[in-house]
């Protein structure tokens, strides 16, 4: 087994397609019906260039990246995984403003930390996180997901709603 693979998978790249499956289960069941690999032109200061995301829609116009990883056997921050977080934020950043940007990733806790690794990473990354980038987690063992972060904006509006 290569030293890198989930423990039990056939490949990473089975066990991310299979967590695309659940996201895309999970906003179905919302009515939103999202595709694989949906296609946007990205980029700054007037350069673009396309990049798929994992899944979307152009209408609704969402857009989702999808990471199912855990922490460290030994209960450490996975360094590596959290730059690919930190991409998926920048791909979100330069993405066409009008859509709705989800980053999905599996609920996984540490004792170690005493928090899952989402709510890490929001802690600590949330400098670079744009402020329209919303963050679920799914349970697997519940097979249900919970926003634990809202678009920036939408927070504004409940607030000043209260």
């Amino acid at each position: 087994m290569n030293n890198f693979q989930r423990n039990g998978s056939l490949s990473n790249t089975q066990v991310g397609s299979d967590f695309e499956n659940r996201a895309r289960s999970i906003f179905a069941a919302q009515g939103i019906a999202l595709e694989e690999h949906v296609s946007l032109n990205i980029g700054i200061e007037g350069k673009r260039k396309a990049h798929k995301f994992d899944l979307g829609s152009k209408d609704p116009k969402i857009i989702v990246e999808c990471k199912s990883h855990t922490w460290t056997e030994s209960q450490n921050m996975p360094s590596a995984k959290m730059m690919a977080w930190t991409e998926s934020k920048y791909y979100f950043y330069t993405a066409p403003k009008d859509y709705r940007e989800v980053f999905f990733v599996l609920k996984d806790f540490s004792t170690k930390h005493n928090e899952t690794l989402a709510k890490y990473y929001l802690r600590t990354y949330e400098h670079l996180i744009p402020g329209d980038v919303e963050f679920w987690e799914y349970d697997e063992a519940k097979k249900t997901a919970e926003r634990i972060r809202q678009r920036a904006d939408l927070l504004l509006v409940t607030a000043g709603n209260s």
